[in-house]
């Protein structure tokens, strides 16, 4: 009996490692058809498949697009690429540029024509769709320790945040990025352990191991920039005290208040994007999911594409100083283009993520000794 019973867990363990290195064969393969263990995640309706294929294409296009243009107008000024705020920008527009072209190339390929690649080069897709997004997720948080340190230690700000310390901060971000999400194409697989049920070939310890990193990404951003806001509301209590008479500082706190707004807006788009994809990561550890719910995970996972859509408009094109980037640009192309004028010359309206310590001098009153936020 006990041989009987080795033998069927042993042809057990066979099928089950058959059916994961059955992906070594592509998709035009009969036998790696039959073993097959990716149609499990393939559920879509072709109604569905549609409305994926149409919604990554536009949201993967327009993503791809505002991010290129952020890029270009960072590092097109000298002034900007220098700056390392604008690094950290920098750096969130390359990912979420990456997260757009990889994550809708490969989502759609997936889902709406059932490719199938071999172990390995599956592995390497996942991995750098989980790679772009969490570097994307490191840039928002680099952003707002940024933003804490420019608001709450003005004066030590330029000597805290150099451009070599940004670099380095970025570096050590990307490489941890990188060595997280490849972790299954270095062996880290669920074969012949049970996969999860919302991604093929991961296993449900790795899939934890990142669910709590990303949290302490994210814990980390609501408490910067929680903090952040809780300092504009007090700000805001002292200027309705002193609304009616001049006071040292106003101007800074007027200047906390706009970039509290902000960071309002940044913390409600990135909870609203990334948290029904992460709850059903968390809830997939846990219960068996129906194909109700992998289908709604889908369409969830998308909402993260919506986000790389979004960051360029929150962190870069509310800038004052990358609006006039690009104004400039317009200005030095309109022999090119028929139809500019010079009204579009106008001045910018200040930013309210990033401000120079001129914006604040020049609007501070006299008397206040807030040295104000340079290079934020």
């Amino acid at each position: 009996m006990g041989q009987g019973f080795c033998a069927r867990l042993c042809r057990s363990q066979s099928l089950s490692m058959e059916g994961c290195w059955g992906l070594e064969v592509t998709n035009g393969s009969k036998s790696g058809l039959e073993f097959n263990p990716m149609k499990d995640y393939m559920i879509l309706s072709d109604a569905q498949k549609i409305a994926v294929a149409v919604l990554c294409t536009l949201l993967g296009l327009l993503s791809a697009l505002e991010n290129v243009a952020v890029l270009y107008l960072i590092l097109a000024s000298q002034r900007l690429r220098r700056k390392p705020s604008y690094l950290f920008i920098s750096s969130l527009a390359a990912a979420d540029f990456l997260a757009s072209v990889i994550f809708a190339c490969n989502f759609v390929i997936f889902h709406v024509f059932h490719g199938v690649d071999s172990k390995a080069v599956f592995l390497l897709k996942i991995g750098s769709v989980t790679v772009t997004f969490t570097a994307s997720v490191g840039s928002l948080l680099l952003t707002a320790v940024d933003r804490y340190l420019c608001l709450c230690y003005p004066p030590a700000y330029k000597a805290l945040v150099t451009r070599g310390r940004a670099l380095v901060a970025l570096c050590v971000m990307w490489v941890l990025s990188a060595l997280i999400s490849y972790l299954p194409l270095m062996g880290w697989t669920c074969c012949p352990s049970p996969c999860s049920e919302l991604f093929p070939l991961i296993p449900n310890d790795y899939l934890l191991g990142w669910l709590l990193f990303i949290t302490i990404l994210f814990v980390g951003i609501i408490y910067t920039y929680g903090y952040v806001l809780w300092k504009a509301h007090q700000h805001v209590a002292s200027l309705a005290e002193h609304q009616d008479r001049q006071v040292p500082g106003i101007a800074r706190m007027r200047l906390d208040v706009r970039l509290a707004k902000t960071l309002g807006l940044v913390l409600a788009v990135l909870l609203l994007c990334w948290f029904p994809a992460l709850a059903l990561m968390g809830h997939s550890l846990v219960t068996t999911l129906s194909d109700q719910v992998k289908e709604a995970f889908a369409f969830c996972s998308m909402l993260c594409l919506v986000n790389s859509m979004v960051n360029p408009i929150i962190y870069a094109l509310r800038s004052g100083e990358i609006r006039s980037a690009a104004q400039h640009c317009l200005v030095g192309w309109k022999k090119y283009l028929p139809g500019l004028g010079t009204e579009g010359k106008e001045e910018v309206p200040k930013s309210s993520v990033t401000e120079t310590e001129a914006d604040v001098k020049t609007t501070a009153v006299p008397g206040s000794r807030s040295p104000g936020c340079s290079n934020c």
